[in-house]
């Protein structure tokens, strides 16, 4: 990949289409990780205005120091960033309140999908006050490969500029960028627990694997144990998170019956 004609295009692209929007610049909720560290930096290169949300939810503190540091090393680059904080942290605790207990496995996977709509509503009020659009980071592994996202929550943007890129790649413009290390060297994570897992732990495959079953189309009775397993491990979660990736379902009605 020609990591500085990928940067530049991508920086045009959402210059452009905020031009084309009638907007003033972007959103972009940053969490410490490499996949929101990179967007940010790329609408801070359109030159436009970009907003810096960091709203953390029983967050680890590896996570926010992360964040704020990525944070100012964009603003001390880019004279155009900005940044806000929202402790969504009592709003959450409030929201658990307010709900029934069910069962526990279920409902730790329902409040992990609400930490992520919570955000998206943050996202889209600051969107709202300021004229902005909100810029998704996830990549290709994750929206068109596994469903690896939060629908209505991560999921939820106007614009998503690496999401053609594939996690490696997204760390080679990273590294032309150049992010901050400590984000280059941590693991994916997707920071909804309130624990250290990282993604692979989550999903049982490692990006790379990921993106080679992503492209695997050959002869599955020659490869190896590892790779047969990654195979299914793609192949059952593309299934079940199929109802993201693809548009809402519309009951379409008949011309007979109207």
């Amino acid at each position: 990949m020609n990591t500085a004609s990928v940067a530049k295009h991508i920086t045009d692209w959402l210059f452009d289409y905020n031009q084309e929007a009638g907007t003033k610049g972007f959103v972009v909720g940053v969490s410490g990780g490499i996949d929101s560290a990179v967007t940010s930096t790329l609408a801070a290169r359109t030159g436009l205005p970009v907003l810096c949300l960091e709203m953390p939810i029983h967050q680890s503190k590896d996570q926010v120091n992360r964040a704020m540091e990525h944070i100012e090393w964009l603003k001390y680059n880019f004279s155009n960033v900005e940044m806000e904080t929202v402790e969504l942290t009592s709003i959450f605790d409030q929201f658990i309140t307010a709900v029934p207990e069910t069962n526990v496995d279920t409902m730790e996977m329902a409040l992990v999908n609400t930490r992520a709509r919570l955000r998206m509503t943050a996202l889209y009020y600051f969107a709202g006050l300021k004229g902005m659009l909100v810029a998704g980071t996830g990549n290709k592994v994750e929206d068109f490969g596994i469903g690896f996202f939060t629908k209505y929550g991560d999921g939820g943007v106007d614009l998503s500029p690496i999401a053609d890129l594939n996690k490696t790649e997204v760390y080679a413009l990273a590294k032309y960028l150049n992010i901050i290390p400590s984000i280059q060297a941590a693991p994916p994570t997707d920071g909804l627990w309130g624990d250290d897992r990282t993604d692979e732990d989550q999903i049982g495959a490692s990006y790379p694997e990921l993106e080679w079953a992503m492209a695997f189309d050959g002869d599955e009775a020659s490869l190896s144990p590892r790779k047969q397993e990654v195979l299914k491990i793609y192949r059952r979660l593309n299934k079940m998170n199929r109802h993201k990736m693809e548009p809402i379902p519309v009951c379409t009605i008949p011309d007979a019956l109207r």
